[in-house]
């Protein structure tokens, strides 16, 4: 899992989910993670259906809803501290599914790791406005601190734009997310690739 990383915001989206997914599709992203804490189950069923049809090349992964990724086939789950332990999610998923840990500090990427978790969300890394419960943000070293102590990959999240994203790539992350330095631009794809474009230097 490398490269950039997208997550949905509908509420941030100048074009809506569907067609930021498939950009992201076309531009070849390490994973889709299809988040959404406003919609109804109903209505958040419909979407995955639709976006698991686009996400054909890309892990597909849904925030939170262990349900929701049953009943769509998804590629896994991403799940945070407060939400279902990873020992219950696998049993739940299976073996083949992936799932992905948020972690805040050493000890939770630590735990995640010993737990059996595919990748680590590692948030937040700078101020963040998308999600309002992040928390302190935590700065590059948090990455570099990671990085030494754990072998799965990193996603870095929080904060990040192309200004600061050259120094988190630096510090170790596997990959990256911005989100509203993506979903709120008018050219998703273009925006993108000019992530992705870090990675290819490597």
């Amino acid at each position: 899992m490398k490269g950039y990383y997208f997550i949905t915001d509908s509420s941030l989206s100048r074009s809506g989910n569907i067609s930021d997914v498939k950009q992201a599709e076309a531009c070849s992203v390490c994973a889709v993670q299809y988040r959404n804490k406003k919609a109804e189950t109903r209505e958040m069923y419909e979407e995955a259906v639709k976006l698991r049809e686009i996400c054909r090349n890309t892990p597909f992964l849904i925030n939170d809803r262990i349900d929701i990724a049953l009943a769509v086939d998804a590629d896994g789950v991403h799940l945070g501290q407060s939400d279902m332990p990873y020992s219950a999610a696998r049993k739940l998923l299976g073996p083949e599914k992936i799932i992905g840990i948020t972690v805040h500090n050493l000890a939770e990427a630590l735990d995640a790791q010993r737990s059996g978790a595919d990748y680590l969300g590692v948030s937040p890394i700078f101020q963040t406005a998308t999600k309002h419960d992040a928390g302190k943000p935590a700065g590059i070293a948090l990455i570099e601190e990671i990085r030494a102590r754990v072998d799965i990959p990193l996603i870095a999240i929080g904060g990040i734009n192309l200004a600061n994203a050259p120094e988190v790539v630096s510090a170790g992350a596997d990959g990256l997310c911005a989100i509203s330095a993506v979903v709120a631009k008018k050219d998703v794809g273009r925006e993108i690739e000019r992530f992705q474009e870090l990675f290819r230097a490597l």
